[in-house]
């Protein structure tokens, strides 16, 4: 009878408690400022932003990224509160052409009881910042002229308080670092060379969306540090922030500037996320959450009104048994667990809950042009459904083909005859979506009629999950331009059995041309309309994943020529996943 009284006591306290547990969906959800350059807008106005970096500062999360004037906080990492503030100084304003650049490829950091900011620059103009309540928006300049300046900066303090920086954004110069002193932030000596790419060894270092390195060395940028273990690793983003393959690869050394130990590439990149809804995880940042779980943030890519429209993404990171960083971008961009205490960030935090209408039929209310209907759910940020018009009254319909659990949506706008240039407050979406068993009978399943916020991609949990087939989505008001949403993602659980296991699996790899490739095929599984790959140097760390939608083949190009590889797949339907299937390419 005791044990029976424990037993209630905590499932009094553990349901509750994972009851409670918060969700996210990748693209982070926040109010991106529209491209402030003009000449960067010929395509179309549209939002952008890139190049994050998230510190954990007195138990909440700062975001910081390129030309938002301003900044967000959050407590959770779920609801980010945006802070309007100009960072560079009216003499900068007056002497520099890029008065657009407010913080570009922004450092941010905590040095003692302070968070300091820093953007791109090797001029003087711009100023080191240091806050006591960036919440409150409160700022002083630490020093006014930070002389030797850096683009694409990191800072980073060490265990015995020296301070040091990185940088560099070239695809000629190496990432450099140099020591600080912590009081002055005058340079200690000079800055040294410290990794450089090698993309004729690293296939995934190569430059172009299919890492053929057509016409361009390869870029190395975003500089970050992080110290584990008494282990220095540096972090680097690359080859370019236009392709899908864009991620962050990571270097190790027992010394913060290499000395008496160069750093060394690890050859499998530490958060590539090639596949999907939204491709892309480079230059970014790594920090902890209040339990000390790692996490990973980066640069999301979209890249259709131009080169540099990308978003923000998070995935959760860490270190294994034997000091092996990884970025566990599986399931990417569907919802996963927020932090609510420790956790095994090897596992994922993905909640299980399934893409339901993939490719599944649609209706609208009208079609702009070439914008149409089936874009809606072809799982491409890069194409969009538009309605001809803004108007109150423009809808779609998403049919789930079964009756399905619905947990949570996503909806992605996308910028059709945006108007905006820079950052914009006051803005905002509004719109309803009801749920349907039958097409007919239609009931509320999210109220948004009276929003004030700038939601670009809203995602919603359901408090209670419905049943539903049908889900219509009717616009109210937009920000600007017309009706146009580029994913309305449904997620939750269908009605059936997961799928098959994945059969005939097969790696293959050149033995004398190039053996930085590998074609991976298999045989199609019929109850399943996507497949997640899994990629190692080692059977039992395969950190590394590509999701493929409708295939049953992949080019993989990112291989290191002078190791084996590992590979296992899982096939995916709206009912869960398959065993994997595993493969070698030695």
């Amino acid at each position: 009878m005791k044990k029976l009284n424990i037993l209630l006591l905590y499932l009094f306290i553990a349901i509750p408690f994972f009851a409670q547990q918060k969700t996210y969906c990748n693209p982070v959800n926040l109010d991106y400022g529209y491209a402030p350059i003009p000449n960067f807008t010929t395509w179309g106005k549209h939002r952008a932003t890139a190049d994050p970096v998230i510190v954990n500062f007195k138990g909440d999360f700062y975001l910081f990224s390129t030309n938002q004037s301003g900044y967000w906080w959050s407590s959770d990492m779920s609801d980010w509160h945006f802070v309007s503030r100009p960072f560079l100084t009216q003499e900068a304003i007056d002497t520099t052409p890029n008065k657009w650049d407010d913080l570009c490829a922004p450092a941010a950091w905590v040095q003692g009881d302070s968070l300091c900011v820093f953007g791109s620059t090797y001029s003087r103009i711009f100023p080191i910042w240091v806050s006591t309540n960036p919440k409150a928006n409160e700022w002083s300049k630490a020093v006014e002229h930070f002389d030797i300046g850096g683009w694409d900066p990191a800072f980073f303090i060490d265990d015995d308080q020296r301070l040091y920086m990185y940088n560099g954004s070239s695809n000629v110069y190496p990432l450099y670092g140099i020591e600080l002193d912590r009081s002055t932030f005058e340079p200690i000596g000079t800055r040294k060379e410290l990794l450089l790419l090698d993309d004729q060894k690293i296939g995934w270092h190569r430059f172009g969306e299919h890492m053929d390195n057509t016409f361009l060395k390869p870029f190395m940028e975003g500089a970050w540090m992080t110290k584990h273990n008494d282990k220095y690793y540096l972090q680097w983003g690359g080859p370019g922030t236009e392709f899908s393959h864009y991620g962050d690869g990571v270097a190790t050394s027992s010394h913060p500037l290499g000395e008496n130990d160069a750093f060394q590439h690890v050859s499998l990149p530490l958060s590539m996320k090639a596949g999907g809804f939204i491709r892309g995880a480079g230059h970014g940042a790594t920090f902890q959450d209040n339990w000390n779980n790692y996490w990973h943030t980066s640069t999301m890519v979209v890249n259709v009104k131009n080169n540099f429209e990308r978003r923000v993404g998070i995935w959760p990171a860490g270190f294994d048994k034997d000091d092996v960083m990884y970025c566990n971008t599986a399931f990417g961009d569907y919802p996963h667990y927020l932090p609510n205490g420790k956790a095994d960030h090897i596992k994922g935090l993905f909640t299980g809950w399934m893409l339901l209408n993939y490719n599944k039929p649609v209706q609208v209310s009208s079609t702009l042009r070439t914008h149409y209907a089936n874009n809606l759910v072809n799982e491409d940020v890069k194409t969009y459904w538009s309605a001809k018009t803004s108007n109150k009254g423009e809808w779609l319909i998403s049919d789930l083909g079964e009756v399905s659990t619905v947990n949570a949506v996503q909806i992605n706008y996308a910028d059709q005859d945006a108007e905006f240039i820079g950052k914009q407050q006051g803005i905002y979406h509004q719109y309803i979506v009801y749920y349907s068993l039958n097409g007919k009978k239609w009931n509320v399943l999210i109220d948004k009629s009276k929003n004030k916020k700038d939601v670009p991609h809203d995602y919603v949990e359901l408090a209670d999950p419905v049943k539903a087939r049908f889900l219509k989505m009717e616009n109210i008001h937009m920000p600007t331009g017309k009706f146009a949403v580029s994913g309305f993602r449904v997620f939750g659980l269908g009605a059936g059995q997961k799928p098959d296991a994945v059969e005939a699996f097969m790696a293959l790899r050149s033995d004398d041309t190039d053996r930085r490739n590998a074609w991976l095929k298999w045989k199609t599984v019929d109850n399943a309309y996507a497949y997640n790959i899994y990629i190692g140097q080692d059977p039992n760390k395969l950190y590394n994943c590509v999701m493929i939608y409708d295939v049953n083949e992949y080019y993989y190009p990112g291989m290191d020529r002078t190791k084996p590889y590992y590979f296992a797949i899982e096939a995916i339907n709206e009912n869960g996943t398959s065993i994997w299937t595993r493969a070698e390419a030695l």
